[in-house]
Parts: structure tokens; C-alpha cells; sequence
């Protein structure tokens, strides 16, 4: 099994850390901080504040190197990358793609990138907040653009496979707009309704009120906001897009409310939507044969990502 270099060991970077090592993988890692460092290496885990240590270890063991750290912090590792360990085979966990790859273009050109998102995680952040079973169960997208490297994508969906998770093929555009969607836009909405419901300071009632569908759809307006504004303006032209969506939705829903005092146009197709999610649950998992014409094997990878099912691991 490869060995993994995680530079990066908050919530994702340590539960990635954390899976790994439960599935027999050598791991270490880095921290921004000592004091990340500490706790990590106090629970057991090879963490280190110098990443140019980590990344000439992951040189010389031919490692898997995860950046797991916010798309703001992604130049100076970049440039750490290619000053250290330039061909190193390279993944990373940023839920963004596009911008992952122009970035990974200009700074490391020569590693041997395919990118990745494991689309997992909770309101929480750092070392503390990571656990072994995060990826249990959850899609793992790997990037399978033209050029990508197949060997590496092995890896990566070797890795992600170790973690428990399911392995999602996408081009990277196809990704941003998905998350865009899914993700990102939610963030928004979490941070609109929170604040909504907060109304005017000193008047608490509404607050006091909410129940389980306030808690739910403002659960990631929890998240640290610099997290947030990193994906979400990092993803600024797939947003924008999904926000005019939105916005004509509500817009309409408002004119019916106004004129008619009618909702049930916006509530059954919100209804329909939401029992077509929950049909996606247990897609189907296909084998894909890495033989043959690597463009047409990425290809049948991105098509199966289009269709919502994942790729099987090899059998053993």
C-alpha cells in the first residue's frame, strides 16, 4: 500500500490521516501551528510543522502527497511542492477543482496531480474534530480529465477507497458546478436563514423558538467563516450561477405568494427534488476496465459520474 503525506491536519487532513492509518497505510503529515502538531503527535500521529521534511520523505518513499489545507493557503505549499518534491504524485482534498489545477499548473507544474474532494465534514474544524470514520459511506470525487495521469488516479481512488468512501469520477468544471449547487449555495442559504431568523438584536423570541428545521438548514452557518468564504469565492463563476437560480425560484414563489397566496408550485417541486436525492442514495456500483486508450478510459469515467454511480474497488 502507498504511503500518504497529508500537508494539511484539520478536520479533513486529520480524519484523512486518521483513516488511513486504520487501514494499514504509513501516514504522516503537517500542521500549521506547534500547537496542532502537538495534539496530533500526542494522539499517536506523525505531524511535523516543517513541510519541507514531510515533502522530501514523501520524495524519497514515492508517497501519495494530500494538500488538505484552504484554497487561500494553496500557493505557498505549491511552491514548497515543487521546490521539494516536484514529481511527486499529488491529490488533494479542496472543494473546488478548477481553481486546484490552474493553481497546481503554475506552481508545481511538473507533480503528477489528479485532483480530489471528499465531500464530507461537519460545522466543526481542526485536529480535534477529526475522526476515523468520517469518509465512511460518503462520495470521494476524483478528477478524471483528459491527460490525467491513470496511475495516479488509482491512487487517489485507492486511497479514498482505504478511507471508506465511494469513488465519484468528474471533470473538474463539471465538479465546481455540481458543489456550486450542492454545497456552496447551501452555505449561503445556512448564513441567510441564521440571520433571518436571528432578526433584530435584543429580540430573541424567534430564536428561543426554532426547532429542528432552523438547527438543520443553519447547521453549517456554524462553520468558520473563512472556510466558507474560501470555497465559495474560490468557486465564484459556478455560485453565481447557482445564486440566479435561487434567486429566480424565490422570486417566483414570492410573486405566487403575493398574488395568489398560493406556495404549491415551489413546495412539490421542492418536495419531488428532494425524494429524487434520496433515490440516489445506493447507486450503482461498476467496474472500469484501466486498459486500453487512457482517453477513452477517462471518458467512461467521467460518464459514470454524470450518471451518479461510482466505481467499484478492484477485487482482491
Amino acid at each position: 500500500m502507498r504511503a500518504v503525506c497529508v500537508l494539511g491536519t484539520g478536520l479533513i487532513g486529520g480524519s484523512l490521516m486518521r483513516a488511513a492509518a486504520r487501514a494499514g497505510r504509513t501516514v504522516w503529515g503537517t500542521a500549521a501551528s506547534e500547537a496542532t502538531a502537538a495534539a496530533a503527535v500526542a494522539d499517536g500521529f506523525d505531524v511535523t510543522t516543517d513541510t519541507d521534511a514531510a515533502l522530501a520523505r514523501a520524495a524519497e518513499a514515492d508517497a501519495l502527497v494530500v494538500v488538505a489545507v484552504p484554497l487561500t493557503a494553496l500557493e505557498p505549499v505549491l511552491r514548497r511542492v515543487d521546490a521539494v518534491a516536484p514529481t511527486c504524485r499529488l491529490t488533494d482534498a479542496v472543494s473546488v477543482k478548477v481553481a486546484v489545477a490552474d493553481a497546481v499548473a503554475e506552481f508545481a507544474p511538473r507533480a503528477r496531480y489528479v485532483g480530489g474532494h471528499p465531500m464530507a465534514g461537519t460545522a466543526e474544524s481542526g485536529w480535534a474534530a477529526g475522526t476515523t470514520d468520517l469518509f465512511e459511506g460518503a462520495a470521494w470525487v476524483v478528477a478524471a480529465d483528459d491527460g490525467a495521469d491513470l496511475e495516479v488516479w488509482r491512487d487517489v481512488a485507492g486511497l479514498a477507497w482505504a478511507c471508506g468512501a465511494r469513488v465519484v469520477p468528474s471533470a473538474a468544471d463539471e465538479h465546481d458546478i455540481a458543489v456550486a449547487r450542492i454545497s456552496h449555495l447551501p452555505h449561503l442559504f445556512a448564513a441567510v436563514l441564521a440571520s433571518v431568523g436571528a432578526g433584530e438584536q435584543g429580540d430573541d423570541l424567534a430564536l428561543a423558538l426554532s426547532a429542528s428545521s432552523f438547527a438543520d438548514g443553519t447547521r453549517v452557518a456554524g462553520t468558520r467563516p473563512e472556510l466558507v468564504l474560501a470555497m465559495c469565492e474560490g468557486n465564484r463563476a459556478a455560485l453565481l450561477a447557482a445564486v440566479d437560480d435561487a434567486l429566480g425560484r424565490l422570486g417566483a414563489m414570492r410573486g405566487a405568494l403575493a398574488s395568489t397566496g398560493g406556495l404549491a408550485a415551489t413546495v412539490h417541486s421542492g418536495h419531488e427534488a428532494r425524494m429524487r436525492w434520496a433515490s440516489t442514495r445506493e447507486p450503482l456500483e461498476l467496474p472500469v476496465s484501466f486498459d486500453g486508450d487512457p482517453a477513452a478510459v477517462l471518458a467512461e469515467l467521467r460518464e459514470l459520474g454524470r450518471r451518479g454511480d461510482v466505481l467499484e474497488p478492484p477485487k482482491s
